[in-house]
């Protein structure tokens, strides 16, 4: 059975969903945006049933806690989809939040609201803080117990005081998409 390529994106609010939705469209995937919602409302088998059905790689899920502390259902959900054998996550997009429970994760790369590459964790506006290696988020903290190749930490999708805007082509998230996929073709071709 072949497992279909996947990007995860901790954000599922209607600015990340017109985002990754265009930006599919330009770097080609597909995104499941019909099941993006804040927070997730989508089953686990919605979600692999689509997975399965795309047409094109990677296929881009969204998932949200809307700011619900500890493992809310979209970091359930996340788990869920991660260890079933059909998906093979390459790539997440770790959101920044405001929220006051601080949940965090590691990341490898993280992206300033200028696009610049920055060894801090990032806050909602993509401004770096002082905590090196780690963003803090709603829908991130699962991202750790999770087998996944690269993590890109990124403010707020769509916004970013309108830094990463669609009407601009969304930079800072293309940039991010497009980090996980070099990624994930240089660990194809080291295998």
């Amino acid at each position: 059975m072949h497992a279909k390529k996947v990007i995860v994106v901790t954000d599922g609010d209607e600015y990340a969903r017109k985002v990754l939705l265009s930006l599919s469209e330009t770097l080609g995937g597909t995104c499941l945006a019909h099941l993006s919602a804040n927070p997730t409302t989508a089953s686990e088998h919605e979600i692999l049933a689509s997975i399965k059905s795309a047409k094109s790689e990677p296929v881009y899920v969204l998932f949200d806690d809307a700011g619900i502390p500890g493992i809310g259902p979209g970091e359930k959900l996340l788990e869920q989809i991660a260890t079933n054998e059909s998906v093979q996550i390459i790539g997440a997009i770790a959101v920044a939040s405001h929220t006051k429970f601080r949940e965090w994760s590691r990341f490898d790369f993280a992206i300033d609201g200028d696009g610049e590459l920055v060894p801090f964790g990032v806050d909602k506006e993509g401004i770096p803080e002082m905590e090196v290696g780690r963003i803090s988020g709603d829908t991130v903290y699962c991202l750790d117990q999770l087998s996944i190749p690269t993590i890109v930490a990124i403010g707020d999708i769509g916004k970013m005081r309108g830094k990463d805007d669609i009407k601009k082509g969304a930079p800072i998230t293309r940039k991010a998409i497009e980090l996980i996929l070099e990624r994930a073709e240089e660990n194809e071709i080291s295998e």
